[in-house]
């Protein structure tokens, strides 16, 4: 028996998009294959791997790098799930992808980088179940930025910075991953010929 509260809860299954169509932020169906659908869609990817991550470490400085990461890029995701003729709409509402975000993550990775030194050779991922995780999300990333580029040149991106956001978060999430990994020997990508 269930209560008469529970009558009046929103179920999880619409069953709007039983026919493979799913709608925008602001309001107009689309296929689930369409390029803002998967650039999106690929985007929360990425905020998963980053979850799967920030979970797995301890360190305290990933985790805050991760966590800012994941917001920035649920706020990314509405800008990607808007057409350009609800643009206006979405900035009523959201804080579109600036030049300023894009110099906050070169100031972190730069901060990083001071404490970690970069490996000169080609790594295999793994050190780590966190720096594997990041790993996963940094080629993710690097998905919906080529997925990004695809819906440009369509002509339906409206704000060509997020190239440059999600280029540098794929940046920062290498360094992050070297910087979790900073006590553990470095495993090269191919043998050592020397």
């Amino acid at each position: 028996m269930t209560s008469s509260s529970s009558s009046y809860r929103k179920k999880v299954y619409t069953k709007f998009g039983d026919l493979g169509e799913t709608s925008l932020l602001y309001g107009g169906r689309i296929s689930k294959n369409d390029l803002h659908t998967e650039a999106y869609g690929i985007t929360d990817e990425a905020v998963s791997a980053m979850g799967l991550a920030r979970a797995t470490t301890d360190d305290l400085r990933v985790k805050d790098v991760l966590r800012d990461l994941q917001r920035e890029l649920f706020t990314i995701a509405a800008e990607l799930a808007t057409e350009p003729d609800k643009y206006e709409l979405f900035q009523q509402h959201f804080q579109p992808v600036t030049q300023d975000m894009v110099t906050n993550l070169e100031t972190i990775i730069d901060g990083l980088e001071e404490d970690v030194e970069m490996p000169k050779v080609f790594i295999l991922p793994g050190g780590s179940p966190s720096s594997a995780a990041i790993d996963l999300a940094r080629c993710i990333i690097r998905t919906a930025e080529r997925r990004v580029v695809a819906l440009r040149e369509a002509g339906k991106l409206t704000n060509d910075l997020i190239i440059t956001y999600l280029n540098r978060i794929g940046d920062l999430l290498f360094v992050v991953a070297r910087y979790q990994d900073r006590e553990l020997p470095i495993e090269r990508a191919t043998g050592d010929r020397s």
